[in-house]
């Protein structure tokens, strides 16, 4: 399947590839899971034929993903202002969202630096980021490094191993299971904690 995806992407005029992968990179951040991590290692493939040039596809691929992530981090910059601290939502208290967005305050650059190594949560960081008012200026260079590191790994893996396109994308889905359970795992932690602390409070008083 990978080989007839790669053959017809071959058809495409370079340029249309590269707003291919623009568009998959970007629409990861909003639409997840998107296929956009083996879309950039099928863009490095086909620099590995010489059909493609290494800079461009790393180029649009990074592009994508900053700009979905700057449109996810508005949206949750725009939700919070709007919705959540108006109260209109009743089922989430504004109590919880700001201790979220307070701990977010405190651990969010560091999830963003990671950010394009946690693919699954991708999408998630970036809209509590905007959510928790992380500085724009800090997180737009934070989510460019990330994404240029990750995307240059992706774009260098179809060079080298263009053959095995197959093989790549079983171990890019199995990293991505690791993250997901991983991630959450440590959610269910300090859920239980959280809870363990009101609890023992509670029973204090």
């Amino acid at each position: 399947m990978f080989q007839e995806i790669l053959s017809n992407l071959s058809q495409l005029s370079p340029i249309l590839i590269y707003l291919t992968i623009f568009f998959f990179a970007f629409l990861e951040n909003l639409f997840p899971p998107s296929p956009s991590d083996i879309v950039v290692v099928m863009g490095g493939s086909l620099v590995g034929t010489a059909y493609l040039h290494f800079t461009p596809v790393l180029i649009f691929a990074t592009g994508g993903s900053v700009v979905g992530f700057l449109t996810a981090f508005s949206i949750g910059w725009q939700i919070d202002k709007r919705l959540i601290h108006s109260g209109k939502i009743k089922f989430l208290s504004v109590e919880s969202i700001e201790n979220v967005e307070k701990s977010f305050q405190k651990y969010g650059y560091y999830l963003i630096i990671a950010n394009r190594f946690l693919p699954g949560t991708r999408a998630v960081i970036s809209f509590f980021a905007g959510m928790s008012r992380l500085n724009i200026h800090l997180t737009f260079w934070l989510s460019l490094a990330s994404s240029l590191l990750w995307n240059a790994l992706l774009v260098s893996m179809g060079m080298i191993f263009g053959n095995n396109i197959k093989e790549i994308d079983k171990f890019l889905t199995t990293y991505t299971n690791i993250v997901v359970t991983f991630t959450v795992i440590i959610i269910v932690f300090l859920f239980v904690r959280n809870l363990w602390i009101k609890y023992k409070k509670r029973k204090s008083n």
